[in-house]
């Protein structure tokens, strides 16, 4: 299995802001495994402060666990693909907005550009989902790029569906394994897992 010491990761985060808690300990991990991660942000972490923390304290928090500036606009992502800067791009949350746009070749933010930067190098993405539609609507598009080449899944499952049944998140406790796999071409398994008696 590929070793991520060494490779440059990009790291888009999308505005699941109930799961940035679970998230900012797995960057950190890409960090201390040898990793230089620069995150890429959403309009939405940029500028939305929730009942799960400021935008402010998010970004903070980011700047200090990767000690890189954040990518959070199309013109700067853009310079991503000619550079060929990312060996894997991470997204993570993923949350269904994302995920359809980015099934539907819709380029809306600095996240999307930098994903569709690195497919365009044939180099891996990987997606952490994190949906309260991916058993709904959504489903669709997860299946589309479930299909897609390079596209690579952090494993996921239902976190709670006596209360949510269409929700699916991924097990974010296992990025680092999934993009190690997708460096290697290969999809991390199982891929579909129990989430809500973990």
């Amino acid at each position: 299995m590929s070793d991520i010491r060494g490779k440059t990761i990009g790291f888009g985060l999308s505005g699941s802001h109930c799961t940035f808690e679970e998230t900012m300990p797995q960057i950190k991990r890409l960090v201390d495994a040898g990793a230089r991660v620069i995150p890429v942000a959403t309009n939405t972490v940029m500028t939305t402060d929730t009942r799960f923390g400021t935008s402010a304290g998010w970004q903070q928090q980011l700047q200090e666990i990767t000690g890189e500036k954040i990518i959070s606009t199309i013109p700067e992502a853009e310079p991503l693909g000619p550079s060929k800067l990312f060996d894997v791009m991470v997204i993570a949350p993923c949350t269904g907005n994302t995920t359809s746009r980015l099934a539907n070749a819709i380029t809306d933010s600095a996240v999307l550009m930098a994903a569709k930067a690195t497919m365009r190098n044939l180099r891996p993405v990987v997606l952490a989902i994190s949906t309260n539609d991916g058993l709904g609507l959504n489903a669709a598009n997860i299946a589309k790029l479930l299909a897609a080449k390079n596209i690579f899944f952090v494993p996921f499952g239902q976190d709670a569906p006596d209360k949510k049944p269409n929700s699916l998140v991924a097990r974010m406790e296992l990025l680092k394994e999934t993009c190690e796999a997708a460096l290697d071409g290969r999809q991390l398994q199982p891929l579909l897992i129990e989430r809500f008696n973990y």
